[in-house]
């Protein structure tokens, strides 16, 4: 679809909008109209970004109303090497936004360099959801996967559709609301760094989470939409056994619904179920990759919860996948290291 981007690390699209929306980690988002690169960025906020590594612009989310309000939050590290979620407006609905409209939401203190999470999505039912990871260092040495009390290792459930702007308002069926030692913000926890999720609504709906893993295993996370506080095992648990090699009880743990081990990759890149018309074989399987491994494999959720059918969709080595995306048509697509945008298709 594009090349010659720098550190392309996302693509989404607003509901009901042809464009396609590309995160470069530096701290632009860019544009791509009618399967060209528009030259000029839609938001550049590189003077408040801190780039290298894992840190840099990481999340885009368009509120689900985007044709009537131009609103868009961002989620990235600021120049003190803490995470920012931020709104931000395009009046016009044009291929600028207006980088002085940020309006601040929440800052959250990042102990090491890694592990910086960086999903946003809204959900179907309207909330922003939030992926953060553990604060880096190796093994959570803080400790922060199995706490609650902090909004690492978590994802956040946010309402910030019912103001006109900050601050945000914290759902009142979230699990911890009321709950004095715990973070009223957290959905889910125990992760070491959701590297993307989404939502499929089909089905009674589910949330798919993929989890870095640390030496052994990579793992993605099925759950109900409507269910809260899973808590997904990290630093208790690597994928489905237990970390470091020491015994653990494994009671009251979310288990991975799928996990590979090193052999196949080093880091996931969770994706998306499928809900295109282009590729109809397709339709209805998740799809997912790895950063190292390249490939593009997929798997559908079977009636008895489990994963079925694995299928490798994509084989040989696409270049350093830094994360999937999805249009507003459902197609799918994938963002490489080296600059370049492509997009699921089948081969002719």
């Amino acid at each position: 679809m594009a090349e010659g981007l720098e550190a392309p690390v996302y693509a989404v699209s607003p509901p009901g909008d042809p464009r396609l929306f590309v995160i470069e980690q530096p701290g632009r988002i860019r544009v791509i109209r009618d399967g060209s690169l528009v030259s000029d960025p839609f938001l550049d906020i590189t003077d408040r970004v801190r780039y290298g590594g894992e840190r840099g612009l990481l999340g885009l989310a368009f509120d689900p109303d985007y044709r009537a309000t131009g609103r868009f939050w961002v989620y990235y590290t600021n120049t003190a090497g803490n995470t920012v979620l931020e709104e931000y407006r395009d009046v016009d609905r044009s291929d600028r936004a207006n980088p002085s409209s940020g309006k601040f939401y929440l800052e959250i203190e990042q102990p090491f360099s890694n592990h910086n999470g960086g999903q946003l999505e809204f959900g179907p039912d309207g909330m922003l959801y939030v992926g953060v990871g553990d604060g880096g260092g190796a093994g959570d040495p803080d400790k922060n996967g199995q706490d609650p009390g902090t909004l690492l290792g978590s994802i956040l459930r946010l309402d910030v559709l019912d103001r006109l702007g900050p601050p945000y308002e914290i759902p009142a069926d979230n699990p911890f609301v009321g709950d004095t030692s715990r973070r009223a913000e957290v959905w889910h926890y125990g992760l070491r760094n959701p590297w993307r999720f989404s939502f499929d609504t089909n089905s009674g709906g589910h949330m798919y989470v993929a989890d870095v893993g640390q030496n052994r295993w990579e793992e993605i996370n099925v759950v109900s939409i409507a269910a809260p506080e899973h808590n997904f095992g990290w630093n208790t648990m690597e994928g489905s056994e237990c970390f470091g090699g020491v015994s653990c009880e494994g009671e009251g743990f979310t288990f991975p619904l799928a996990v590979y081990s090193h052999s196949d990759g080093c880091s996931v890149t969770g994706g998306y179920v499928y809900r295109g018309l282009e590729i109809p074989d397709l339709l209805g399987r998740y799809v997912y990759s790895d950063y190292c491994g390249g490939w593009l494999r997929s798997f559908r959720l079977g009636t008895n919860g489990q994963a079925t059918d694995p299928m490798f969709l994509i084989e040989e080595r696409a270049g350093a996948v830094t994360s999937l995306g999805e249009d507003a048509r459902g197609e799918i697509y994938a963002t490489v290291l080296d600059g370049r945008v492509l997009r699921l298709a089948l081969k002719k």
